[in-house]
């Protein structure tokens, strides 16, 4: 299955940089970021786990799933957690018009703003058009990519494997991928509190995005 890089190759970076894909390497700062959710069979098991570590991460949520989970929703906010938007139902931008992109995300933004206010957007399978994300950054949105993919949704991989993509790749200021997803929840349970633990050994705090 695998096409895609578990490390970002910088030339994306350099290409694209008008999208956010690490922050600063000054401090032993990591930051976990979490797709596809709420779902109540694995979201909830994510923030308990979080907790143990006084760990903070940002889920970019399915407004769709937003709808459906409103009590989980609240508790990603109550327990100080950043959000933001991951389309409403999981658009693909390379096979969306500009125009049918952009109404799919600013459907979830009027769901997730009665909760709470946010502007920091994912593309969905990391797919987006340059006119797209033109558009995005004029409404004032930050674009937030990643510099580390854990591959917690290939199933082609094992779960060892997709600990040691985390745990070879992340330092200072990475910002990592997780899904909060029923397809990625068997390897989600078993590398999480293992990044979480060896990280926080290290002496790493996990911040979310602001």
């Amino acid at each position: 299955m695998k096409l895609y890089f578990t490390k970002t190759p910088r030339i994306f970076t350099r290409i694209f940089s008008n999208y956010t894909w690490r922050f600063s390497s000054d401090k032993k700062e990591i930051y976990l970021t979490f797709d596809d959710g709420p779902t109540p069979e694995i979201t909830d098991f994510v923030l308990s786990e979080l907790q143990k570590h006084n760990a903070k991460a940002t889920f970019f949520c399915i407004g769709k799933n937003v709808e459906k989970h409103p009590d989980i929703f609240k508790r990603l906010i109550t327990e100080g957690h950043a959000i933001g938007n991951h389309t409403h139902n999981h658009f693909n931008g390379w096979k969306h018009k500009t125009t049918d992109y952009l109404d799919n995300i600013l459907t979830c933004e009027d769901v997730i703003s009665k909760s709470i206010k946010s502007k920091l957007f994912r593309p969905p399978y990391g797919k987006i058009k340059t006119s797209q994300g033109k558009e995005l950054i004029k409404k004032g949105y930050k674009i937030i990519m990643w510099s580390v993919l854990s591959a917690d949704f290939d199933t082609s991989i094992s779960r060892e494997q997709c600990l040691q993509n985390v745990l070879r790749n992340t330092n200072n200021g990475s910002i990592v991928v997780f899904h909060d997803s029923l397809k990625a929840s068997e390897k989600l349970t078993y590398v999480l509190p293992k990044v979480l633990e060896e990280f926080s050994k290290k002496g790493f705090t996990f911040k979310a995005i602001t």
